[in-house]
């Protein structure tokens, strides 16, 4: 059964309606003559005979009288938006416009529709592409000097794989921590769960961390956790965790430095074997990394002491690099 003219029109308003689509009509002066479905803001604006700048404001509506013209002589269809400031906040709206009447014109029809929200989605989508970008050039340049430096202090291919992939492991780990948090960064005490898990033995009881549990920002995050590969793989090779009872433990305080707000970070070992075994020669990797890479990275500081039978690592990291989130109180258990 055929639909009466009054019947279509009511069924073309609400399609409008449920897109969110609103349409204007203009003369060849481009006075309002007709407009429908305008959102609140427009709705005392759009009088007949009214014009753009009535809409969108002065400038706006003059750019936009200058392109309708172009349309309306030249018969192209055209495509803009227009930002305006609605209750403070800051709306986008598009606008298809072409000309009516086709080889004898008799106005400007503009389809109007909000992409406001559309918009910020493709401006986050940007932002978080290029902070990937960023982020993953830092990490191939991160494992280009780990590469380098595995291989300048090991003498042999299968003892250059079996670090090079701990130390990429370790980098996973902390990776995946970042990751699943939307890149904000890490927890210490989990940072600290991942790299101990392949190497704690399971009748040691509890992992050994205590104190603050911060946040750490990614960067943070990714380089303590190569600080603490370093010493675990040390340990679980030559020290405490090699050992039936490992005398271990791992702290996080806040410490005041020169003014600044800082945490230190504090590993403590004792070797079963009282004589000095461990990997922190003058020249190897993980010295390098410890004392060099690590507090450089984090804009910190580092001290390393190696006793007869006894090792303290100290790295001090200041605020722009950590927060302290309020949580409960914890110590890591062995997962």
């Amino acid at each position: 059964m055929p639909f009466a003219l009054e019947e279509k029109a009511v069924l073309l308003q609400r399609a409008l309606a449920s897109a969110g689509i609103c349409v204007i009509y203009q003369d060849p002066r481009l006075s309002i003559t007709y407009a429908d479905n305008l959102p609140p803001h427009f709705q005392s604006l759009a009088i007949p005979g009214g014009t753009d700048a009535d809409l969108f404001g002065e400038l706006q509506g003059a750019n936009l009288a200058k392109l309708k013209q172009q349309v309306f002589e030249t018969g192209r269809p055209a495509t803009t938006e227009v930002d305006i400031s609605i209750d403070g906040e800051m709306r986008t709206y598009e606008l298809k416009i072409e000309r009516a009447g086709g080889d004898q014109p008799v106005g400007i029809l503009s389809v109007i529709s909000e992409v406001t929200e559309t918009r910020h989605r493709e401006k986050v989508l940007k932002s978080l592409l290029r902070e990937l970008s960023h982020r993953s050039k830092n990490l191939l340049a991160i494992i280009q000097g780990i590469a380098t430096q595995t291989a300048r202090n090991t003498i042999s291919l299968d003892s250059f794989l079996m670090k090079f992939r701990g130390r990429l492991q370790s980098l996973s780990n902390s990776q995946d921590l970042i990751t699943d948090s939307s890149w904000r960064g890490a927890f210490l005490f989990e940072l600290a769960e991942k790299q101990f898990a392949p190497y704690w033995p399971e009748t040691a009881g509890p992992l050994p961390i205590s104190g603050i549990n911060v946040h750490l920002t990614p960067n943070a995050a990714v380089h303590v956790g190569l600080a603490l590969h370093e010493l675990i793989v040390n340990s679980a090779s030559y020290g405490a965790i090699a050992g039936s009872k490992p005398a271990v433990t791992l702290t996080c305080r806040e410490v005041a430095s020169a003014g600044r707000r800082t945490i230190e970070i504090s590993w403590t070992e004792t070797l079963c074997d009282p004589a000095e075994i461990h990997e922190f020669s003058e020249n190897s990797f993980g010295k390098t990394v410890l004392e060099r890479v690590v507090p450089s990275s984090v804009n910190g500081k580092a001290e390393l002491t190696l006793v007869p039978g006894r090792i303290e690592y100290n790295l001090t990291i200041p605020d722009a690099e950590f927060e302290i989130l309020r949580r409960p109180p914890q110590k890591a258990a062995m997962r």
